[in-house]
């Protein structure tokens, strides 16, 4: 064959399958246009498109923040850590969390500096398998991921729950808090988190702004208020830095290591900003800062503020059995004034809105996504994404299940905390696999010849350790996650996640087994998000791909880029696997 006709070849459009040039284009346009992939109505030639790209980096940052919330989290979970491995559990108990987490977002970060697309992690598996098991692996990790989100958007609600009836308990102790005390709080926090996400998309970038302004702010002034308060009479610093409490009935090393899921708690969901690429620009450089910066501020604030807390507490016992709850029992002690302590805690209560939000919108992009590639049942439904760029199905479809875990709630209040609890094990393993596949397959596969060549990389010593130690730590505090808290076991202190990791794997297997394994292919418009993903709009109205050319309606050149041979086509990174 002579190089004209390899070359004629070449540029010829693909006559069939998902990443054909016609399709790839046009899914371009619409993607472009905000539309979305299952759309039909396409720009002009040469049109302006707006691309619907509300978050910008520090929005983003809010964002990721609002969603751990880290020291939020950590110091109301005390009287988990206390017992089990005591002060020493709380305060040291964040380094090896800071350093696993750290590793696992570095890794994550560096594939989707290559790979920016929706879909996260469940993207990348289909990226980085080999082409015949592709599918499958995605289709395992697209589930985790998606039930790992719905599952963690319950936290902030009940969360909530708890510190609002918390308040109700220090002011009169009398009060004995009742399920549905919480259940209303808790609907209150989600619809409202439903109802911002669906009307007041523009609102969220200002929004996650402000969350990780109110956040900090309130650490900080939480702080201050409780030293001058408790000063001088602080606790030691052989109490704070090296008590070892073990009240589990577990051997000491192993309830240290349960201890420990405190603080691994406080930063998970640092995946979510991979979720948001379709709405900020240049996510391939903004999206791998965030995430690692999201890890970075929230143990590094936790791990202060829980620090002068403990210095600041007079009585170990009383937080972990207030019923006002471990938090609000610390800040009480510090200033010895319930008015006080009860101002103090509007901070954490006030940011349990901000993470009801901020969870909820990943989650819907994640459920979106999945469902765009036919991953759900009745995805052509949840595939919708309306003129604003708001997948409504998607976001009404993670209201009604954390609306339906709040139910449960009410019957059994164990399966609620199993339900909290797995959404850490799912959303670790879906963590897992690409970067499994990245040490299995090599490193070469995060350079790509038909894409640019990476400006992120942790490169070919620091990448692999990253790598060893983020799976070594995940998988071990996976596992402990399914332990129960106590010994000796029973029905009431059983840790039920491990029945509810069960009933999720048997139910994808079952949807993989009746619909996937005949329908699903992985992501359908995986060359037109990374097109996008890649591209800018022009101080001219104009979209610019990558290339530099100028895209227009049904995906066509409008305007070559200089030295542009052949029309915008990304066919090659959607068979990348197949390489």
């Amino acid at each position: 064959m002579s190089a004209s006709e390899s070359s004629t070849q070449a540029q010829a459009p693909a006559d069939k399958g998902p990443y054909s040039h016609q399709v790839v284009n046009e899914s371009i346009a619409r993607e472009q246009a905000g539309l979305g992939p299952f759309q039909s109505r396409l720009p002009e030639d040469g049109a302006a498109v707006d691309a619907h790209r509300n978050f910008h980096f520090m929005s983003l940052v809010g964002l990721a923040y609002a969603i751990l919330n880290s020291w939020t989290a950590m110091a109301a979970s005390l009287s988990v850590a206390l017992p089990s491995g005591g002060p020493t559990a709380v305060i040291w108990g964040i380094v090896p969390s800071a350093i696993g987490n750290l590793a696992m977002a570095a890794s994550m970060a560096e594939i989707c500096h290559v790979y920016p697309t929706s879909g996260g992690q469940y993207h990348w598996a289909a990226i980085l398998s080999p082409a015949k098991h592709a599918p499958a692996i995605s289709w395992v990790a697209g589930w985790f991921s998606v039930a790992g989100w719905v599952a963690l958007t319950a936290t902030a609600g009940s969360l909530a729950g708890s510190l609002i009836t918390g308040v109700i308990a220090l002011l009169h102790p009398n009060y004995e808090s009742q399920r549905w005390h919480i259940f209303l709080i808790y609907l209150v926090y989600t619809l409202g988190a439903c109802v911002l996400n669906i009307f007041g998309l523009r609102l969220l970038p200002k929004i996650n702004q402000t969350a990780i302004f109110w956040s900090l702010t309130g650490a900080v002034v939480i702080i201050i208020t409780c030293l001058a308060c408790a000063s001088p009479n602080f606790e030691s610093g052989s109490f704070v830095f090296t008590e070892f409490i073990n009240e589990t009935g577990w051997p000491d090393g192993v309830a240290w290591i349960l201890g420990l899921l405190q603080s691994s708690f406080g930063l998970t969901g640092y995946d979510a900003v991979s979720h948001m690429v379709e709405e900020m620009p240049e996510p391939h450089k903004y999206a791998p800062r965030v995430m690692i910066m999201a890890v970075a501020i929230g143990a590094s604030s936790s791990f202060i503020f829980l620090i002068c807390l403990l210095f600041s507490i007079n009585d170990v016992d009383s937080v972990n059995s207030s019923p006002a709850g471990a938090l609000l029992e610390a800040m009480y002690q510090a200033t010895n004034s319930k008015a006080g302590a009860v101002c103090l805690q509007m901070f954490p209560i006030v940011a349990m809105a901000f993470t009801a939000q901020g969870i909820l919108t990943a989650s819907s992009r994640m459920s979106y996504a999945f469902a765009r590639d036919g991953g759900l049942p009745f995805s052509r439904v949840f595939a919708i994404m309306n003129r604003n760029g708001v997948p409504i199905p998607s976001v009404l479809f993670t209201t009604a299940w954390v609306i339906i875990f709040g139910l449960v709630y009410l019957g059994s209040s164990a399966a609620l905390n199993a339900i909290l609890s797995s959404s850490v094990v799912f959303l670790n393993i879906s963590y897992c696999i690409p970067i499994v596949l990245v040490l299995v397959r090599g490193r070469a596969i995060l350079r790509p010849p038909s894409l640019p060549e990476p400006t992120f990389t942790l490169g070919p010593v620091l990448g692999p350790i990253a790598n060893c130690i983020g799976l070594a730590f995940t998988a071990i505090t996976t596992v402990f996650f399914l332990f129960p808290a106590d010994l000796p076991v029973t029905g009431t202190n059983m840790n039920y996640a491990v029945a509810v990791f069960g009933f999720v794997f048997i139910l994808s297997a079952i949807t993989w087994i009746v619909q996937g394994r005949k329908t699903f292919i992985g992501p359908r418009d995986l060359g037109a998000l990374l097109e996008l993903a890649r591209s800018e709009v022009g101080p001219d109205g104009k979209v610019y791909s990558a290339s530099g050319a100028v895209i227009g309606a049904k995906g066509t050149v409008v305007e070559r880029a200089e030295g542009e041979g052949s029309d915008v086509t990304h066919e090659k990174a959607g068979r990348i696997s197949a390489e």
